[in-house]
Formats: structure tokens, sequence, C-alpha cells
């Protein structure tokens, strides 16, 4: 038995009501009064393609995001983003454009544009010091993937113990056991992990 508030035209308030039959209209029971009326259905949202410009480190293509009308988006939110030639990405909304303007969230409906970052792989840069010099690490992780201060990665031939990580909101990360997504990584420090 599914259940939700209505106006009863016999209590003549707002109650919880019973649902008997789902077709174009709700045939409803008021579970205060007994009294059983139509109320007219909510119509559906509809799902719209909004235009999306995807970045994929320093590359960029553009492709398109659906959502429903009324979804709220914000700077920070993940979703599921598809690629002029048909591929699908996790992709994390960077910024919001209004007829010209940047925004920190809108509407599905008034957005123009969304700019995004793929996130389901994501390539981190490692700064890894053996000793004598820092040598620069490209290092491709899943956007979900956890990097651990303490814990040690491997490269190539380059082992490291990460140190340090720098989000991308500019934090510094130091303490050991403290984690953080990929996909929210701007850098990565290491030093030469010892076997």
């Amino acid at each position: 038995m599914e259940e939700a508030e209505f106006f009863c035209p016999s209590c003549n308030e707002d109650t919880e009501h019973e649902i008997l039959k789902e077709s174009g209209n709700l045939l409803v029971k008021c579970l205060n009064c007994g009294h059983v009326h139509n109320v007219e259905k909510e119509p559906e949202p509809k799902e719209i393609r909004v235009r999306a410009i995807i970045s994929i480190e320093r590359d960029s293509m553009k492709g398109t995001i659906e959502l429903l009308e009324d979804e709220r988006i914000s700077v920070g939110d993940l979703l599921a983003a598809e690629t002029e030639d048909g591929e699908s990405l996790g992709v994390e909304v960077s910024s919001i454009e209004i007829d010209d303007k940047r925004v920190g969230n809108a509407q599905a409906s008034d957005i123009g544009t969304i700019w995004a970052r793929v996130v389901d792989r994501v390539i981190l840069k490692v700064s890894y010091h053996d000793g004598r010099e820092t040598i620069p690490l490209y290092v491709e992780y899943g956007g979900e993937d956890d990097i651990v201060i303490g814990e040690t990665y491997r490269s190539g031939q380059y082992r490291y113990k990460v140190t340090h990580i720098k989000l991308r909101n500019g934090a510094m990360m130091r303490k050991e056991g403290w984690k953080a997504y990929a996909r929210k990584i701007k850098r990565v420090y290491g030093t030469k992990a010892v076997y």
C-alpha cells in the first residue's frame, strides 16, 4: 500500500492518503475520513541534454550531460557525461555557465554549458624525491582510488612513500594515515621507499 499526503476536500486540509489506482489521475482514499477522490497526477520532469565541455588533463572535448529539467546542479557534483563519439565518462562539475556568467549552482533548465573534468581516471603528478633530486612522475589512478599518506606506491621502476598531498582546493595534508580520493588531489609528494 503506497501512501502520500494530499488535500482532502472532505477534511478541508492536507492528510495522509492511500493511493488506490494510478492511471491518468490518481484515485486516493483519505486515511483520516475515508473519502475517496481523484487527484491530478504531477507531470514527470522532462529529461534534457545540457552541453558540456569535458577536460581530461590538458585536452578538452565536447559532450552532453543528461539531466532532469528541474534538477539542481552544483560545482563539485559527480555526473555521467557522454562524448560526441558516444563514450560515457564519470565527471566532476568544475564550472556552470548561464548566459556567459559563471555560477556555483543552477537549475538544469537554466544552464547553457557545464564545464567538467573526467574523474573516473585521473593522472596524478607525483614529486618523487630520491634523496638527491626530485623527479616528476605521472601516475594514472581511478578517480575514487584512495591515496594514503605513509603508504608505499609504485610507478614503473620507482617505489615511493607518500609524505604529503596537496589538494585541488589548495589545502595541504601531512598527517600519516590521512587519505584523499585521487580526483581531489593536485599533487602527491613522496620519498624513495626502502625495501
